[in-house]
């Protein structure tokens, strides 16, 4: 199971984004900015461990088997048909 985290943003961030509207930056200073954003944001992100990433790739080649056998049988369905009227 993934450890949960709370995705809220900190006070501290949304502090300094309200200051940081206020006194309308350069460019530049607003792209650093976003950047250290981004890097902030990016340290919340937690890996699955291998446990989990085996099973959520399980899952995901299951549902691409399920789906192919899916579209599969509705090509030869349709082809059987189309054959059938103006065949």
């Amino acid at each position: 199971m993934a450890r949960k985290v709370i995705d809220e943003p900190s006070e501290d961030i949304v502090a300094n984004a309200r200051q940081e509207r206020a006194e309308r930056r350069s460019p530049f200073a607003r792209s650093a900015l976003f950047i250290r954003q981004v890097w902030i944001e990016l340290r919340k992100v937690v890996t699955p461990t291998r446990k989990e990433l085996i099973s959520y790739t399980g899952v995901v080649l299951v549902f691409v088997i399920i789906m192919m056998g899916l579209v599969a049988l509705l090509d030869w369905g349709f082809g059987y048909a189309v054959n059938f009227v103006f065949g």
